[in-house]
């Protein structure tokens, strides 16, 4: 069965990249332009992974996975901040909210691929 995996970011170039990889290595990937986009489209689809950027207009990324913690469905799925930010602090404030892992910007193909089968158990 086919993975469902969403993309959350407000870069088109980003959502994009992430979709031609992800989809080279057999997954299904929706996409969102921002947190609050995110939020309805994992409450409107089955979803089995979710990537974030954090900084986005309207919700951002630690918001949108805090949101997705309250609902009983999301509780444990994996949820991967792909981000420009490195900061300790912030990586700290992200597991705490329920992030599972964290990839900065720019990613290889390959490493967001791998990251992807380890979390999913592929």
């Amino acid at each position: 069965m086919t993975k469902t995996i969403l993309s959350v970011d407000d870069s088109a170039s980003v959502r994009q990249m992430v979709q031609l990889t992800l989809q080279g290595a057999g997954y299904k990937v929706l996409q969102a332009n921002d947190g609050a986009d995110g939020l309805a489209k994992a409450q409107a689809n089955a979803v089995d992974m979710i990537v974030t950027d954090l900084n986005m207009p309207v919700m951002n990324g630690l918001t949108l996975i805090r949101e997705l913690r309250k609902l009983p469905s999301y509780r444990g799925v994996p949820i991967i901040f792909l981000t420009t930010e490195s900061d300790a602090g912030m990586k700290k404030e992200a597991k705490d909210a329920g992030a599972t892992g964290w990839i900065t910007k720019p990613f290889q193909q390959d490493q967001l691929v791998a990251v992807v089968k380890k979390v999913l158990g592929a």
